[in-house]
C-alpha cells in the first residue's frame, strides 16, 4: 500500500505513487469544475422529471411538460396533409387537361406523380423512366397507346393487358411461326428494318408484309395507336432490334403485362401520374 506524502517543492501532498523519480501530486479539482459537475447533474435531473425519460413496464413516464416528439410529428405531419388537401382536392374533381392548365396544380400534381412513380412503377420501368427490354421508354415521343393525357390517363387506370381490369387495354399479334415459313420470316424481317432505315429490304419481305401485317401497323408501318400496333418505322423496339429479335417477335411474339392502378392507387394518384409521365417529354 502507497503511502501519502507531502512533495517538498509544491508543499502538496502526493498520491505516494511514484515512477522513474516523479511522484503524482494530489492537487483538489478546480472548484469552477466541481460547480459545473454538480450544475450538470441537477440538469439532468430536472431534464427527467421534465420530458419523458424513465422507462416503466408498459410505458414511460411523461414528465410535467408533457411534451411528445411524436405528437410533434403527428402535428407537423398533419399541416402538411392540410396544406395539401386544397390541391388534392381540385385534382380529384378536374380533368387532366385542365390540371395541366393551371401551372399551380401541373407543378404539385407532377411533385405528387413523381413520388407515385418512384413507388410504384420504377421497377419496370425504371428510375429514369427510360425502360428496358419489354417494357416502354417513357421519355421518347413514340407511344403504342397513343400520348395525350387522356389516353395516358386510361393505359395507368386500367393497364394493358390485364385480367383483373374489365377495361384493360388489350392487343395480340399473331404468332406467325405456323402461318410463314422460315424463309418467309427472314424476308419480312429485312422489310421490318428496312421500314426504320437499315437495310434496303425485299420485294417478297414486302408483299408478306402487305397481306399480313399492314392490317394492323398500316402500309406503311406507322402502326396503329387505337390498336396498340407500334409504328416500325422510328427505330425505336420493345424487345430489341437485332434481326434475330426482331424474326423471333414474328414468329412468337412476347405480350407483357402492366397492371391495372386505378383501384390500387385511386383515381386523384392515377392523375397524378398522368400528370408527370405526360411532363417527362414526350406527352402529345
Amino acid at each position: 500500500m502507497s503511502e501519502r506524502q507531502i512533495d517538498e517543492t509544491s508543499g502538496v501532498e502526493t498520491t505516494g505513487h511514484e515512477w522513474d523519480g516523479i511522484r503524482e501530486l494530489d492537487n483538489p479539482m478546480p472548484r469552477w469544475w466541481l460547480w459545473t459537475f454538480y450544475a450538470t447533474i441537477v440538469w439532468a435531473l430536472a431534464y427527467t422529471v421534465a420530458y419523458p425519460a424513465w422507462p416503466m413496464i408498459s410505458s414511460a413516464t411523461t414528465g410535467f411538460l408533457g411534451y411528445s416528439s411524436r405528437a410533434d410529428l403527428r402535428s407537423e405531419l398533419g399541416a402538411i396533409e392540410d396544406g395539401k388537401a386544397g390541391y388534392v382536392a381540385r385534382i380529384a374533381e378536374l380533368p387532366v387537361e385542365d390540371i395541366l392548365a393551371d401551372d399551380g396544380l401541373r407543378q404539385f400534381a407532377t411533385s405528387a406523380g413523381a413520388a407515385a412513380f418512384r413507388v410504384n412503377c420504377v421497377q419496370c420501368h425504371g428510375s429514369g423512366a427510360s425502360g428496358s427490354p419489354g417494357y416502354p421508354n417513357l421519355n421518347d415521343d413514340e407511344w403504342l397507346w397513343g400520348g395525350t393525357p387522356e389516353n395516358i390517363r386510361i393505359s395507368i387506370a386500367h393497364g394493358v393487358r390485364f385480367a383483373g381490369d374489365g377495361e384493360t387495354r388489350f392487343s395480340q399479334m399473331p404468332a406467325f411461326a405456323d402461318m410463314l415459313d422460315r424463309q418467309q420470316v427472314s424476308a419480312v424481317t429485312a422489310h421490318v428494318l428496312a421500314l426504320s432505315g437499315e437495310g434496303d429490304g425485299s420485294e417478297p419481305g414486302a408483299q408478306i408484309f402487305a397481306d399480313n401485317c399492314a392490317s394492323c401497323h398500316g402500309e406503311a408501318g406507322k402502326g396503329d395507336p387505337e390498336l396498340g400496333a407500334p409504328d416500325l418505322t422510328d427505330a425505336i423496339w420493345l424487345y430489341g432490334s437485332s434481326v434475330e429479335a426482331i424474326a423471333a417477335q414474328i414468329r412468337a411474339p412476347q405480350h407483357g403485362v402492366m397492371p391495372a392502378w386505378a383501384e390500387r392507387l385511386g383515381d386523384t394518384t392515377v392523375k397524378e401520374l398522368t400528370v408527370y409521365v405526360h411532363s417527362l417529354g414526350g406527352g402529345q
